[in-house]
């Protein structure tokens, strides 16, 4: 068969089985010539920059590769491969910078041969060092400041470093209805914020005694399960918990009111949460709950209802082998320490114990929010609901 006649895929098998028998010189010439015939094919490409690779030439493997790249800008074996002449060139930081690039288009889970696995540990390895060292000088350069920081403004800038550095991911606000522009994505707050968490806190041990009561009716009638939604809609990731009594909750306030079943037994914790600067929209908020999750059970990553509310934790009951991520941080509960964060960030919880978890859960005003805000908010749902005749689960 004619050179002229042979389809991109017969042209690379063909080349390659001539670099195999060292006829490297045929092998770029057979390329090159079906490159002018099919020059979007990106293994012919590859191919060449193979056979260049071969002969030691490693410029124009470089510049082989760039116009592979120009056909597929994330074709893993391209960046790869370009990576490692970069390396074969001397140019270390570069080489380490571009090993850093082709490693965001690599799969774990591919089908590679043994010698792009051990190309794939030399990038990762190379990479690595890079980082280290990136980010050790970044860490210099702040060491010394000529204002001193407090607590929060270091988390900031360790976490804008860690962010450079790829060792945290971005997350932000992704409300699933209501969003008010402008308010920053934080995944906990600092404790500085909130002063009334000494009063929440130093009733964690009445606040217990209640919650005891309840859960010492045989049938926990007060409880219902956490998610309920119908049958018909799409559950995705709340599948397995829909209707499920493994995540369920003995609810004080919801939709604004009180649950006389619950809150009449808790009068130590309704006092508390009067004095929490709850949100008050009718039939909307304030909420809250007791959060009962039971053993071997995960709350799966999800995103909550508005961004004009945080959410506030207090942990009652907890076992060892339970934690929860808001973002990248990942905290484990403290019985009587509270924390405050925006449950609109991706958050996930888990009980890989085998004993009951308890929280008590409420939401609060996001404090950014300006009094002229919260009213208008307050006026906005209300004018909605009026209109659509219904209200969303999730409070505010």
């Amino acid at each position: 068969m004619a050179v002229a006649e042979l389809t991109a895929q017969d042209t690379s098998l063909t080349a390659m089985r001539l670099m195999a028998s060292g006829r490297m010189r045929d092998a770029r010439e057979m390329l090159e010539a079906a490159l002018r015939r099919f020059p979007g094919d990106i293994s012919l490409w590859l191919n060449l920059a193979v056979s260049h690779r071969a002969g030691g030439d490693l410029t124009s493997t470089l510049a082989t590769l760039d116009s592979a790249l120009r056909v597929d800008p994330r074709n893993f074996l391209a960046l790869l491969m370009r990576a490692s002449v970069l390396e074969a060139q001397g140019q270390q930081r570069q080489a380490a910078q571009a090993y850093g690039v082709a490693l965001t288009q690599y799969s774990p889970h591919g089908h590679y041969d043994e010698p792009t696995r051990r190309a794939v540990a030399r990038a990762q390895q190379i990479h690595e060092a890079y980082l280290r060292e990136l980010e050790g000088s970044l860490r210099g350069s702040v060491a010394e400041l000529s204002s001193p920081r407090g607590p929060a403004e270091t988390r900031r800038i360790d976490q804008m470093i860690d962010h450079l550095v790829g060792r945290r991911k971005v997350y932000t606000q992704k409300p699933t209805h209501f969003h008010l522009p402008g308010l920053p994505s934080i995944e906990f707050f600092e404790r500085e914020e909130f002063p009334w968490l000494q009063r929440l806190e130093g009733a964690t041990r009445d606040i217990q005694r209640e919650l005891a009561g309840l859960l010492a009716d045989p049938d926990q009638s007060g409880s219902v399960p956490y998610v309920q939604y119908p049958d018909w809609a799409p559950l995705d990731q709340w599948k397995p918990l829909n209707h499920s009594p493994r995540w369920s909750a003995f609810h004080l306030l919801e939709k604004g009111l009180p649950v006389p079943a619950n809150a009449d037994r808790c009068p130590v914790t309704m006092s508390v949460l009067a004095d929490m600067p709850q949100p008050r929209v009718p039939q909307r908020s304030p909420v809250a709950m007791f959060s009962l999750l039971k053993p071997r059970t995960r709350i799966p990553p999800h995103h909550g209802v508005a961004n004009t509310r945080l959410v506030v934790h207090l942990p009652l009951v907890v076992p060892d082998n339970c934690g929860f991520r808001v973002g990248n941080e990942t905290r484990e509960w403290k019985v009587g320490q509270a924390w405050v964060f925006d449950d609109t960030i991706e958050h996930e919880a888990w009980n890989d114990s085998d004993e009951l978890r308890v929280v008590l859960i409420f939401d609060i005003w996001h404090p950014y929010l300006t009094e002229v805000e919260r009213e208008a908010y307050a006026r906005i749902m209300t004018s909605m609901d009026a209109v659509t005749g219904t209200v969303a689960d999730g409070g505010i």
